[in-house]
């Protein structure tokens, strides 16, 4: 990945997330998560998100109504909403669309800009707080197995982006659009737009239709990191 390049970055604007969540989606990919400052920055582009929207949508957490789990999800758009499941796996969102709707899109994979050593050593303390968790899991292999994984593999899913990114509980309702937040998203000038498509989202057999098959994950199509390769028969270009 070469010596840390420092590009010219702004806040995400917060308008973009306010609009309804497919547009929110697509205004979403490519633009640049990042944690910490400066060269010691870790940055990486969004490459692979799924939208979640409203009580209406069987698949989301708030199906259920507002509780204290998913409370962010009604708060404001910009704003983070980090969940634990699987008693291991922290995911993070970013909530979208006015005030009170309880929409939320889920960052599902990031593409690695900036600080991969920053990502590996976050993802092999991850691993080792795991293997100190589970009996039969091998600190040594796993560890190995992390140290030799490529770059574009780092943050390959949304447990591995909240691994790579350390992003954890102490996240929940930190504001993504504010240029002082430790964790934000950013837009570079330099970055080009990228191709989009679209396709059914991932792991939620439990939904009934329409909403199983609702093309609702928003993705780069070819992409390293993407955490699921889809069949090109199965995709449908967004823009």
């Amino acid at each position: 990945m070469g010596e840390p390049r420092l590009s010219l970055s702004c806040s995400f604007p917060r308008q973009l997330l306010s609009a309804d969540t497919e547009a929110a989606a697509r205004s979403l990919i490519g633009a640049r998560l990042a944690r910490g400052r400066g060269a010691e920055a870790a940055i990486g582009r969004i490459v692979e998100v799924e939208a979640y929207a409203g009580l209406d949508d069987l698949a989301s957490h708030a199906r259920f109504g507002r509780t204290g789990r998913n409370a962010v999800m009604f708060g404001p758009p910009g704003v983070a909403y980090v969940y634990l499941v699987y008693g291991m796996h922290h995911c993070l969102n970013v909530v979208t669309e006015p005030e009170g709707r309880a929409a939320a899109l889920l960052i599902r994979a990031v593409e690695p800009v900036q600080g991969e050593d920053r990502m590996r050593a976050a993802r092999l303390r991850w691993t080792r707080v795991r293997a100190s968790r589970y009996a039969g899991t091998s600190d040594e292999a796993a560890s190995l197995r992390i140290e030799g994984l490529p770059p574009n593999r780092l943050a390959s899913g949304p447990g591995l982006v909240c691994a790579a990114f350390s992003i954890g509980r102490h996240d929940d309702g930190s504001d993504l659009c504010e240029p002082a937040s430790d964790l934000r998203l950013e837009i570079a000038a330099e970055d080009e737009p990228l191709p989009v498509a679209t396709g059914p989202r991932v792991g939620i057999d439990y939904a009934p239709e329409p909403w199983l098959s609702c093309p609702w994950r928003f993705f780069v199509p070819g992409n390293a990191s993407l955490s699921v390769v889809v069949p090109p028969a199965r995709r449908r270009v967004a823009s």
